[in-house]
């Protein structure tokens, strides 16, 4: 991991596509800006580890539902 520091208003350039600039600083809370490309997704942690939970539960589901009708046709 690498750890920079930045003051508000500076940015760091992440490739030649992506900059997080840093907008505002209050107390402990820091807001950031991101410039990225549209087909670049951004989520906050939690929810992107929210939608990798919920995908994995979808795919299980699907599977399920294939796993039945292989059953169904097989007979």
């Amino acid at each position: 991991m690498l750890i920079l520091s930045r003051k508000k208003g500076e940015s760091i350039q992440i490739g030649d596509d992506i900059e997080i600039t840093i907008a505002a600083i209050h107390g402990d809370q820091v807001k950031i800006g991101i410039n990225a490309p549209k087909h670049i997704e951004i989520h906050r942690k939690e929810v992107y580890l929210e939608i990798q939970r919920e995908n994995t539960v979808a795919v299980q589901g699907i599977q399920g539902l294939l796993g039945l009708l292989k059953e169904h046709n097989g007979k």
